[in-house]
């Protein structure tokens, strides 16, 4: 796995812009808990620890992983955020639903981004063990919320860079 080579709560060598004048969505999972909480609140955590204001981030909860997709839709329709940060968790069991869980929000993400024109963060953990996840909310593989929050920053700092330089050439 990538997370195996790689902390997912460092980013040394690499600029994260200041978040302060940016608005956050965060959409997550209550299924899977423990995990989904701990994996939301890393991501709360690195928002503000980069400039984000508390009142610019919207927290919403939904029943699963599945219903993502349309929990994160209707914060970008019925809100006013920037970016919205999907957080869940699917734990591999003895049947096909994990597959299906997994492929149709990661489709589901994928779509909304482009179907709105803004960031929407695939913070889901699909992961084989419950001990995969929690080396991956705070265990020794750090805590792929914190990815997902220095994610969703990135990419509204790539979109203000375009939006900066069409300005500047009279777009």
């Amino acid at each position: 796995m990538a997370s195996e080579l790689k902390n997912l709560s460092t980013f040394e060598g690499t600029e994260i812009p200041n978040a302060s004048e940016m608005k956050f969505g965060i959409v997550w999972a209550e299924w899977n808990h423990k995990t989904t909480h701990a994996l939301m609140q890393g991501a709360y955590d690195t928002l503000i620890k980069h400039g984000a204001k508390p009142e610019n981030i919207t927290t919403k909860t939904v029943p699963g992983a599945f219903e993502l997709t349309l929990g994160a839709q209707y914060m970008a329709e019925l809100s006013q955020v920037d970016a919205v940060i999907c957080i869940g968790c699917v734990i591999q069991g003895d049947t096909k639903h994990f597959d299906f869980i997994c492929d149709a929000v990661a489709k589901g993400i994928t779509n909304l981004n482009i179907k709105f024109n803004m960031p929407f963060i695939f913070g889901v953990l699909t992961v084989n063990t419950q001990e995969q996840a929690e080396d991956r909310t705070g265990g020794k593989h750090g805590n792929k919320g914190d990815e997902a929050a220095v994610t969703a920053i990135k990419m509204l700092g790539l979109k203000n860079s375009f939006e900066e330089n069409k300005a500047k050439i009279g777009f």
